[in-house]
């Protein structure tokens, strides 16, 4: 039988660890304090963004639906959407085109002067709108530098739809430029090395080596420019000379409305453009994602 311990002697200690619960096994979070980042994310997301777009869903639903189809479907809205929606897909599709050209001869050549040409990509960024629309106008106008020469061969540029396009593409080509530059700073010029020395052209290089690996970022680029230019409004009205069925575009319709006080004919319109809108960007990011699955595929 064991001994008793003395009254004097103190208890043995429990063993290391003992009843001290496990620490949970889950993912570990760098950040501290996520739930209440993600709270104010959420409410300064919802306050800038969610609430305005759907107080303009709220003020349509004011409308009749027979109202509704006669504000966003008579032929002066139509005309406006054509030449809105038409004018920006050009001037994306001439950003993505001269905007990557822009960018390769930035990362790829040294040639004096480089700094400043890259400075003055962010050119239209810092600009106001309507001082780009004021020197535009100016520019190519009759009489201005450039639209005394194209009037002498017929084409005329300032205050037709051909003018909304050059102003639509002077201030889309930083999205471009700007998101596929670091893209081609960090590609791997081991692998068009490497292609080059299994005797491809450069062409053929191009096509199937840097091509793929700078497509998702001139997609990006397209759907940036593209956002951008449909809801343009200070560099158009200078330069597009906002002639009914001609060149009128739609956020210059929008706001004849709202000053006429029609603000549910005004939010309906809107309510069209904000829905094409997201419709392209929807397919737009299916097909970035669908570009970058199949690099992964290949690279696999």
């Amino acid at each position: 039988m064991p001994a008793a311990l003395p009254p004097s002697a103190p208890a043995p200690s429990a063993a290391p660890g003992a009843g001290v619960k496990p620490r949970a096994t889950g993912p570990f979070r760098v950040m501290p304090g996520f739930r209440l980042s993600l709270g104010f994310t959420l409410f300064y997301l919802s306050l800038i963004v969610l609430i305005p777009l759907s107080a303009v869903f709220l003020k349509t639903f004011t409308m009749s639906w027979d109202a509704f189809v006669a504000a966003v479907t008579s032929d002066r809205v139509m005309a406006s959407y054509r030449l809105t929606f038409g004018a920006a897909l050009i001037a994306a599709i001439l950003n993505v085109f001269f905007g990557g050209i822009v960018a390769w001869v930035l990362v790829r050549y040294r040639f004096p002067g480089k700094r400043i040409i890259d400075a003055l990509v962010d050119l239209p960024f810092a600009l106001p709108t309507a001082v780009a629309g004021i020197a535009l106008t100016a520019l190519y106008s009759t009489n201005g530098w450039l639209g005394h020469y194209l009037e002498q061969i017929g084409i005329k540029v300032a205050f037709t739809p051909l003018g909304v396009v050059v102003a639509l593409t002077f201030i889309g080509l930083p999205f471009v430029v700007r998101t596929v530059q670091p893209v081609l700073e960090d590609a791997e010029r081991e692998l068009e090395e490497a292609a080059a020395s299994l005797g491809a052209s450069r062409w053929q290089t191009f096509a199937r080596v840097v091509f793929p690996a700078i497509l998702p970022a001139l997609l990006t680029g397209f759907a940036l420019a593209f956002a951008r230019a449909t809801g343009e409004y200070g560099s158009v009205i200078f330069i597009a000379g906002n002639m009914p069925m001609v060149s009128e575009i739609t956020p210059l319709f929008i706001i004849t409305k709202l000053e006429q006080f029609d603000y549910a004919g005004a939010t309906a319109i809107a309510v069209v453009m904000l829905t094409v809108s997201f419709l392209l960007l929807l397919t737009i990011n299916l097909l970035q994602a669908w570009s970058r699955n199949r690099g992964r595929g290949a690279n696999a």
